[in-house]
């Protein structure tokens, strides 16, 4: 039998992972009787966590909004990652949160055992972010999305799109999704029917949350592969499906998603979705990554890399005669 204080931490961390439990539900993952849960709720009530409980077929808890943060355990390696985050957040493209992010470290640091915070000092004497890489977008906007997301609620939001034109949006945000520079809400456009990818710079304002909505389901099930493709491929007029002949892994070091989607093929095979307003600057692009590929489509595209490899043979050649003419003689 799980003894009481890890019960609770476990009890916790359910009540976290989503915004409703039935009393059942929970009894069957912690495999105790639905009174033992009762009686845990309890303790964690006289411990500070907020758990409002509602009575009937239909009730359950959820855990609620409290006049002060209660108490929060970290592991080690827990800690490590919120400190970096923090450092992260110091330097990164969300407006309003450095002095926030570096107060909040400090306290952090202030109660870190001797162990742990040496080696947070020694990790961020290493990282030195270079600072915003993309557009800036208010810390008020990205919470009130992130919010919406999770309560599964309506926004409603002035955007503008590439070419400036306004409009207003009425959605179902599903997730957020952040690029090398960029910050993307995924959401059921209710006016179009249809999934749209919003940047999040070129929402207006903060969002206003509406009524509760069901959540449909993504195609694919992937928000980020989503994304990915609707940033890499939607937009562009050639769109393109290259065979790499190199690992997943290593084209993941190369290719960022904003630039192509990635699916493994095999161990040492992967599939390239991606895309360009003109075949030859694919073509292009293509002969940087340094990997044997294949084109599977468009065919059109296998004419510019001839002309490209065409292009690129006579300079040799001809940087090659240049030299030789103007060498000095033995």
């Amino acid at each position: 039998m799980i003894d009481t204080s890890a019960r609770l931490l476990r009890l916790l961390a359910l009540l976290q992972s989503r915004p409703f439990w039935r009393g059942r539900e929970l009894a069957a993952r912690m495999d105790v009787t639905e009174r033992t849960v009762r009686r845990d709720v309890d303790r964690l009530r006289s411990l500070g966590y907020p758990v409002d409980s509602s009575a009937g077929t239909a009730g359950g808890y959820q855990l609620a909004a409290g006049s002060n943060l209660p108490p929060l355990l970290l592991e080690d390696d827990e800690a490590l990652a919120v400190s970096l985050g923090l450092r992260l957040a110091t330097g990164g493209t969300v407006v309003g949160m450095e002095e926030s992010a570096l107060r909040a470290l400090a306290k952090l640091e202030q109660v870190m055992p001797a162990r742990l915070r040496t080696r947070v000092r020694n990790l961020h004497a290493a990282v030195l972010p270079l600072g915003p890489g993309g557009p800036a977008v208010p810390h008020a906007r990205l919470v009130a999305l992130a919010t919406a997301c999770r309560a599964l609620q309506r926004l409603h939001f002035s955007y503008e799109d590439q070419e400036g034109r306004g409009s207003v949006r009425a959605v179902e945000p599903h997730a957020l999704v952040s690029t090398e520079a960029r910050w993307y809400l995924l959401a059921w456009d209710l006016s179009r029917s249809d999934w749209r990818t919003f940047r999040v710079d070129r929402i207006g304002g903060t969002p206003r949350a509406g009524e509760r909505f069901l959540p449909r389901k993504v195609p694919g099930g992937d928000a980020a592969a989503f994304v990915s493709r609707a940033i890499s491929v939607q937009p562009y007029a050639v769109r393109a499906r290259i065979e790499l002949h190199a690992p997943l892994s290593r084209m993941r070091e190369r290719i960022p998603a904003s630039a192509g989607r990635l699916t493994r093929l095999d161990d040492q095979r992967c599939e390239l979705e991606t895309g360009a307003q003109r075949p030859d600057m694919l073509a292009y692009h293509l002969a940087l990554l340094d990997v044997p590929f294949v084109v599977i489509e468009p065919v059109e595209l296998e004419r510019h890399l001839r002309a490209l490899s065409l292009r690129l043979s006579r300079a040799a050649r001809a940087s090659g005669d240049r030299r030789r003419r103007v060498a000095p003689p033995r």
